[in-house]
C-alpha cells in the first residue's frame, strides 16, 4: 500500500505513465470529454471531489511545465483565483479552444466540481 499521495489505484497508475509534453485535463463534472484520452472519473456527487482538491493532489504527483484554462474562468472568481495563485504562468484561451485542445490529452480526470469553467489542461514537464 502507498504511504500517501494519490491512492486511487487507476489514477496513480495513469499519472505514473505520463511523460514529457503529455497533456492532463482536470475538469468539472459538466466538461464534454472527447473520445480518445484515458478518463479517470472521480465524480461522486456535485462538488465531491472538488476541483481544487483534485488539482492539488495531482500537482503533488507530476511536474508541470505549463497550464491552460479558458478565458471564461473570469466568470468564476473562486476558481480563477485558485488557478492564478497555484499556476502563476497560466495561459488563457477561449472555452471552445480549451475543449478542442482536450482532444490531444493523454489523461482526463473528471471531478465532481459543479461550478462553471473549472477546467485546466496541464502540460507535463521533466524533473531534471
Amino acid at each position: 500500500m502507498k504511504r500517501g499521495g494519490v491512492v486511487n489505484s487507476r489514477l496513480a497508475g495513469e499519472l505514473a505513465g505520463l511523460g514529457h509534453t503529455d497533456l492532463v485535463v482536470i475538469c468539472d463534472v459538466g466538461f464534454p470529454i472527447p473520445p480518445g484520452p484515458v478518463v479517470v472519473d472521480l465524480a461522486f456527487t456535485f462538488g465531491v471531489p472538488s476541483f481544487g482538491t483534485v488539482l492539488f493532489g495531482i500537482l503533488e504527483e507530476i511536474v508541470v511545465e505549463s497550464a491552460t484554462a479558458a478565458e471564461e474562468i473570469r466568470d468564476n472568481p473562486d476558481t480563477a483565483s485558485l488557478l492564478g495563485e497555484t499556476l502563476p504562468d497560466l495561459g488563457l484561451v477561449t472555452h471552445q479552444e480549451l475543449k478542442r485542445m482536450s482532444a490531444n490529452a493523454k489523461l482526463v480526470v473528471r471531478t465532481g466540481e459543479a461550478t462553471p469553467f473549472s477546467n485546466v489542461i496541464l502540460r507535463c514537464g521533466v524533473a531534471f
